[in-house]
């Protein structure tokens, strides 16, 4: 404003230093030869002071805001690597890399931006930290970390209770063992539970509308490093879909999930959806007395009234934003298939099939090339079994 520029800036001065005693000024300064190593080494440092349980060092480098909410978190690793830093030296663009500590063989990677500035000796410092621009959120983005342990889980939440977490822990010790006992024991055996505080928190981690959620209990998501790498899986739950079901529909779906992480080096972009979703749903519900038509409710109804399907479901069935009830058909389905190959080949030759599907270096000939190698069958003379094997189980 003319006439009152330099009282404005002269106020605003004063205020910074108010408000950030050990930091000079609220400008950025430009960048200049060597920054991009500078604010690595800051990065560095920052990492280490983590690892090391060292909160006072941590806050020589800026914001501690990400150590207060981490502390119950057990890590293993944890480093940045800077992909970009913005010529007016304002922010930086990295990649963070971290393990928890007894759970992941191989890192989670998420992209981060850092807001830069200096301090009173012309350092960097970060002055703030989220999630870059089109990523997921991390746990601790939405708040304090709390975690509780189990014999074979580890559950991570923000806004939960510790009972809560050690609800989800039990149920999660128990589905660790009854899928070991359907796939085998060639897994890490332990799983990674995430529980934020809302349907919101939980598309925020995803990186997706909530929308796209809603009525979905459980997904699970996962880094994959390569052929022959373990990847580091983590359930994320919308704890207001689990809410609402029952003590078996809790279990099943987190031994559903676990299985996905058990299967997971053995799931590859040759393994259809249906083949999948169906194998986790077959776990979930093996033991457990259910009926195919108390598992497949709306597969009956479709049965019921002459509309048996006349293929098995392709991937787009399973998206989360179709309709709902073709969406159930669609699990239901694979369930069905899975369930008649255990019951007409055995269970050992079903994890054949599965391992088998994956190991196919493309898509197209996976199935009918595991059908003619584990099942001695054709994909139409198999359709059609299916189909027979739905008439019979829910007509």
């Amino acid at each position: 404003m003319a006439g009152r520029d330099g009282a404005w800036r002269a106020a605003a001065a004063g205020l910074c230093l108010l408000l950030l005693p050990a930091f000079s000024g609220c400008g950025h300064r430009a960048p200049g030869t060597g920054a991009r190593a500078e604010v690595q080494r800051v990065l560095d440092r920052r990492a280490t002071a983590l690892l090391g349980h060292d909160e006072a060092a941590y806050a020589t480098t800026g914001t501690r805001t990400p150590y207060t909410r981490l502390r119950a978190l057990p890590l293993a690793a944890w480093a940045y690597r800077i992909t970009s830093l913005r010529p007016d030296g304002t922010s930086a663009d990295a990649e963070l890399s971290y393990r928890v500590a007894g759970q992941d063989t191989a890192p989670v990677t998420a992209r981060r931006t850092l807001t830069l500035s200096h301090t009173a000796d012309g350092g960097w410092y970060v002055a703030a930290e989220g999630p870059a621009q089109g990523a997921g959120q991390q746990l601790w983005d939405q708040g304090p970390v709390s975690a509780v342990s189990g014999a074979h889980s580890l559950v991570l939440g923000t806004g939960q209770s510790t009972e809560e977490l050690r609800g989800y822990a039990r149920l999660a010790d128990r589905a660790v063992p009854a899928v070991s006992r359907a796939w085998g024991a060639r897994w890490a055996r332990r799983v990674v539970v995430l529980v934020p505080r809302s349907l919101d928190g939980m598309a925020a981690l995803l990186g997706s509308p909530a929308a796209q959620y809603r009525g979905i209990a459980a997904v699970t998501t996962a880094e994959t490093r390569g052929a022959g790498r373990a990847p580091a899986d983590r359930v994320v739950v919308n704890p207001e879909a689990y809410a609402a079901l029952g003590d078996l529909g809790k279990q099943v779906v987190l031994t559903h999930e676990t299985t996905h992480v058990a299967t997971r080096s053995a799931t590859t972009a040759a393994t259809p959806l249906w083949l999948s979703e169906g194998y986790a749903d077959w776990t979930g519900y093996l033991g457990t007395g259910r009926t195919p038509g108390e598992v497949a409710p709306e597969l009956t109804r479709a049965v019921a009234d002459g509309r048996v399907p006349d293929a098995l479901p392709a991937d787009k069935d399973f998206g989360f934003t179709g309709d709902p009830a073709g969406l159930a058909r669609a699990y239901e389905s694979g369930w069905l298939a899975c369930r008649m190959i255990a019951e007409r080949w055995g269970e050992e030759e079903l994890r054949a099939f599965y391992r088998a599907v994956g190991a196919h270096r493309t898509r197209a000939g996976a199935v009918e090339g595991a059908l003619k190698q584990v099942l001695d069958t054709t994909p139409e003379e198999f359709t059609a079994q299916w189909q027979d094997y739905v008439r019979a189980q829910l007509g």
